[in-house]
C-alpha cells in the first residue's frame, strides 16, 4: 500500500510524515529515526514494509523540521525528540483510536522512544530498538513499562551499551544480537533479521 503523506502539529511546527494502516490492522508502530536521518530512511522503510505485511500500521515521520535539523545539537537533544514523539503519539491515537501504539527507534531515536514510553506509560504497548543509543535514555530506563526489545549487531560498538541498558530496564525485555552485523545491518539478510524479530515482537505485544 502507498503511505499517506501527513502533517503532525508539535511545538508550534508541523512535522512531515508517512502513515499507512492496512485493513484490519492489529496495532500501529511509530518510527523514531536516528540523528541525520528522516522519514525516508531506507532501513526504516524496509522494516515498515515488513510490519505492514504482518498487519501492523506504520508512521514514519521527521522528528525535526528541515530548519531545526540544520542545528546539529538538536539531533542529540533527546528530550526534544521525546517531546516530538509524544506529540506524534497523541496525534496518531486520535486518528486511529482503536489501535495500540508501539515504537521502533534507531540510534538516538531509540533513546527518545524509551523516554517517551516512560512518560506515556500504558499508552505505549511496546518498544523495539535497532542499534539504539539506549544509554542516552538515562534514568528513564528504569521507568519504561512497555515490553522492550533491543536488537543490536554483534559487531556494533554500541553492543555493550545495550547490554548495560538492558540490565537497567525493569519491564518485560529481550536483547537480540544479530551475530556479525555492524551498526547499519548492511550484510546479507541482516536487516531482514531485524525486521522479522521486530514484527514478531509487535505482533505479540500489540495484537
Amino acid at each position: 500500500m502507498t503511505p499517506e503523506e501527513v502533517r503532525i502539529p508539535a511545538d508550534g511546527v508541523e512535522l512531515e510524515g508517512l502513515l499507512a494502516v492496512p485493513e484490519g490492522a492489529t496495532g500501529l508502530v511509530v518510527f523514531a529515526h536516528g540523528s541525520g536521518s528522516s522519514r525516508h530512511s531506507p532501513r526504516n522503510t524496509a522494516v515498515a514494509e515488513t510490519l505492514r505485511e504482518r498487519g501492523l500500521g506504520t508512521l514514519l515521520f521527521d522528528l525535526l523540521t528541515e530548519r531545526e535539523d540544520q542545528r546539529r545539537e538538536n539531533r542529540f537533544d533527546i528530550d526534544l525528540l521525546a517531546d516530538r514523539l509524544v506529540a506524534a503519539t497523541g496525534w496518531v491515537r486520535e486518528r486511529e483510536p482503536d489501535l495500540r501504539v508501539g515504537y521502533f527507534g534507531s540510534s538516538t531515536g531509540a533513546a527518545a522512544a524509551l523516554r517517551a514510553a516512560a512518560r506515556l506509560g500504558d499508552a505505549v504497548g511496546a518498544v523495539v530498538s535497532r542499534g539504539g543509543r539506549v544509554d542516552m535514555a538515562g534514568d528513564a530506563l528504569g521507568s519504561v513499562p512497555a515490553p522492550t526489545l533491543l536488537v543490536v549487531g554483534g559487531e556494533d560498538e554500541v553492543l555493550e551499551l545495550n547490554r548495560e541498558a538492558f540490565d537497567r530496564l525493569d519491564c518485560e525485555r529481550e536483547l537480540h544480537v544479530v551475530e556479525g552485523a555492524g551498526h547499519l545491518f548492511e550484510g546479507a539478510g541482516e536487516l531482514e533479521a531485524v525486521a522479522a524479530v521486530a514484527a514478531d515482537w509487535f505482533a505479540e505485544t500489540l495484537g
